[in-house]
């Protein structure tokens, strides 16, 4: 009976890993979460999010959630990438405390606990900080260390890791929190903005024992559009025709400046206009300009029908187990 109510006892502690064709990696995790947790003495349960994995991640999940009630699977329809299947562990979490935590085996769940004392010192984020990163120096290393240098610059949040997984989170940091594209790494942003304490903590960090690493160096574009979208949505989400507009107000100020020198040109200096590229330069911008305006008044209806209508998920599930509510 005890153990039965233990089982049922909502949890203090949500881990959520995704898994994207992580099979030898899917039992050693599960595991090593389980003996770090129940040594720490805390209610916890296991989110997996199986992000359509094709090789055996389902069929292991589904074969720990049968045998463990603490252990929930989220199955993706099709593959949405580790953004989503955060989102979706979010969604799912019933904890106060929410862990993200790596798949492939790289962090160790044995800072859980650590990152879970340090929170409760006053904290709202605790980030994880693989000081001694055990990645490739060229592919993975510098790129993220030139990352985490721009966007601590840019977002005026200073950490030294924002690409690690392992973090910890009060519940109420993301309540509000929607992520897309591979936003997921910009929460401590998100949380700062919103005036949440945030530190940071050392923890371990291992080599890849299975498989290969999914990001390659074309995650540094991605990375790097989706830090100019949080810093539009941050200094201009309710208002996007300020952006939009300065810079149409700009180009038509171009335009017109190109025309005025087009003009003395041709009465001081004789050159005729059809001479010099300027009148079709004025002419280009200043349809860029009237562009930019009307895109501005674009994204202010946009920005009213997103305020006012529900928001459309993220990703869609095929199957969950072990959730309360499942069919």
């Amino acid at each position: 009976m005890n153990a039965l109510a233990e089982v049922v006892q909502k949890p203090n502690l949500s881990i959520i890993a995704p898994f994207y064709n992580e099979e030898d990696s899917v039992v050693p995790l599960h595991d090593a979460l389980v003996a770090a947790l129940e040594a720490f003495g805390r209610p916890y349960e296991l989110i997996f999010v199986n992000d359509r994995s094709t090789d055996r991640t389902e069929e292991l999940l589904a074969g720990l959630a049968q045998n463990n009630q603490r252990v929930r699977v989220i199955n993706f329809r099709r593959n949405h990438g580790q953004t989503a299947a955060m989102q979706a562990g979010i969604d799912a979490a019933q904890g106060d405390i929410i862990i993200p935590i790596d798949g492939d085996l790289q962090n160790d769940p044995i800072d859980i606990p650590r990152l879970v004392t340090k929170l409760e010192e006053g904290f709202d984020v605790v980030s994880g900080w693989r000081r001694e990163r055990q990645d490739d120096t060229v592919k993975r290393k510098l790129p993220s260390a030139i990352a985490n240098w721009v966007i601590s610059k840019i977002s005026g949040v200073h950490l030294h890791d924002y690409g690690c997984t392992l973090k910890a989170y009060r519940r109420e940091v993301l309540a509000d929190v929607r992520l897309y594209g591979e936003m997921h790494r910009f929460v401590p942003i998100y949380a700062s903005w919103h005036g949440a304490r945030v530190t940071e903590l050392v923890v371990t960090h291992h080599a890849r024992r299975f498989g290969r690493s999914k990001y390659g160096l074309e995650r540094i574009a991605k990375v790097v559009l989706d830090l100019a979208v949080v810093k539009f949505l941050s200094d201009f989400d309710t208002k996007p025709i300020y952006v939009f507009g300065f810079t149409g107000l700009a180009a038509i100020a171009f335009s017109a400046l190109t025309l005025v020198f087009t003009v003395w040109l041709r009465l001081f200096e004789g050159i005729a206009m059809i001479a010099t590229p300027l009148p079709l330069l004025s002419a280009m911008a200043f349809l860029v300009g009237i562009l930019c305006i009307l895109l501005g008044l674009l994204a202010e209806l946009m920005v009213r029908v997103y305020y006012e209508t529900q928001n459309k998920p993220t990703y869609f599930v095929k199957s969950r187990l072990n959730f309360p509510d499942q069919p």
